[in-house]
């Protein structure tokens, strides 16, 4: 059982879960809070690939605890479970991290599918709903609890092509935003005790997509080594400062 967030900073001994954890950002951000300290649950649909970020982490980060669980986050209840089963063997959850991912799109707004808007919905919003609402009595009893989710620049300025991605973004935005209201409510004169946010970039980018395409600029994209530093410096904020904010890591459209 975790019994303290004390320690050389503000994740050290914290316990964070990361929905979405095998993909590249989840890998990042693996690491990252693992650097700082922090005892991380990673959780994803691809079970092969999650226990690939988890022992990267790992050897990355000798001695930290970082853990992989397989999870279906389109069923409440095995969410449910993932965050009862969290909260009881480490006595505390202070962060989800929700990194749930997906594009789908087309040339123009006529020629759109709704089939896409079907999956992302899913994707996108589906998995926050279920995320947000396991783990928001935890996240509140943590004393520093933060929700975060990653969105898109997209989900304030749609393009016609984009409609069912922005859509689902600006949708699982206006959730998590939702969510933060929660919290406000519930800290009274005192101040919000958790905080829900948004962090907001234009796109992702990785050394992998480098690697395939070196004549890319990816002008304007966010490394997902830079989201993850931006993660964890949220937990170096005031939970009243961050709550129901976008945090933007590239300019606002």
């Amino acid at each position: 059982m975790v019994t303290s967030t004390g320690g050389k900073g503000p994740l050290e001994g914290a316990v964070i879960a990361v929905a979405g954890a095998a993909g590249p950002a989840g890998r990042a951000t693996l690491l990252r809070l693992a650097e700082a300290g922090a005892v991380v649950i990673g959780s994803d649909s691809h079970p092969e690939r999650l226990a690939e970020a988890v022992d990267a982490a790992r050897y990355a980060h000798g001695g930290a605890t970082v853990i992989g669980d397989t999870v279906d986050l389109l069923d409440l209840d095995q969410t449910r479970e993932w965050a009862d089963r969290t909260e009881k063997e480490f006595g505390r959850i202070d962060g989800l991290v929700h990194l749930v991912g997906g594009w789908r799109g087309s040339s123009t707004f006529a020629e759109t599918d709704l089939v896409d808007w079907e999956v992302l919905h899913k994707l996108l919003v589906r998995t926050v709903q279920h995320t947000s609402l396991a783990f928001y009595e935890a996240l509140e009893r943590s004393g520093n609890g933060r929700f975060l989710l990653t969105s898109a620049a997209g989900a304030s300025k749609p393009t016609g092509g984009n409609a069912a991605y922005a859509a689902s973004k600006a949708a699982a935005e206006a959730w998590t935003l939702a969510m933060a209201d929660g919290f406000r409510k519930a800290g009274g004169e005192q101040g919000p005790r958790a905080a829900a946010a948004v962090l907001i970039v234009k796109a992702l980018v990785n050394d992998q997509m480098r690697a395939e395409r070196p004549n890319a600029k990816f002008a304007g994209f966010t490394d997902v080594t830079e989201l993850a530093e931006a993660i964890a410096g949220v937990w170096s904020r005031p939970a009243q400062e961050v709550n129901g904010q976008r945090l933007w890591l590239t300019p606002e459209p």
